[in-house]
């Protein structure tokens, strides 16, 4: 018999207001087509209330492609049939005790061709939870390493940018090539704070002088 899924909506994509009333919707909304198959994961997930193992399940698949190229070139080779990756797949998941609305989500991708937006997908559904737990990406790049007092210096000012219910989830980077200065991202705001933008500020006023 075989299994219902999870992602059907995505397959139809329909826009009937039954579809609409039976889907969960999450705190955030995410378009394209990787939103589309996160949202619905989401929707089923939480029916389901699986949403913490399915989070668990894509966070190791995604550390898997990371370290595993020979993976990435299985699921992505186009002249290994739909039925055959589908199988594979279905065999993996149980193997690995996926949850059902993972590997529903899988085979889906697998017989529509999508396994290529699969790291979307993933990125998608994890914005998706980190925004259930009121968790507000934040990128700081600097270029140099930020010391920890630095840092959590930052974390306070940029408290004054979040609701209440709300916590910074900060990640770090260093581009020696903004020179000094700050570049930060937190939810949609982007602010750059960089020597290298003042120089291109500058150097954009003297031509326009000149």
């Amino acid at each position: 018999m075989a299994t219902p899924r999870i992602g059907m909506t995505v397959r139809s994509f329909s826009s009937s207001s039954a579809v609409r009333q039976a889907m969960v919707k999450p705190p955030i909304q995410i378009f394209g087509l990787e939103g589309r198959y996160a949202t619905a994961l989401f929707s089923g997930a939480s029916k389901q209330k699986t949403l913490d193992a399915v989070e668990k399940d894509l966070t190791g698949l995604q550390s898997q492609l990371k370290n595993d190229p020979k993976l990435i070139d299985y699921l992505l080779n186009p002249s290994i049939k739909k039925t055959v990756k589908v199988a594979a797949i279905q065999a993996a998941a149980k193997q690995m005790n996926m949850s059902a609305s993972t590997a529903n989500l899988l085979s889906l991708m697998a017989e529509n061709n999508r396994l290529k937006n699969l790291n979307g997908t993933i990125n998608a559904f994890k914005q998706i939870m980190a925004a259930v737990r009121g968790e507000v990406p934040c990128e700081i790049t600097s270029a140099k390493p930020l010391d920890a007092a630095t840092l959590k210096e930052i974390e306070g000012a940029l408290k004054g940018f979040l609701k209440s219910n709300q916590k910074t989830l900060i990640s770090t980077k260093t581009d020696p090539s903004i020179i000094g200065g700050l570049i930060i991202s937190i939810g949609d705001k982007y602010c750059d704070m960089s020597i290298a933008s003042k120089v291109r500020k500058y150097s954009k006023i003297i031509a326009e002088s000149a």
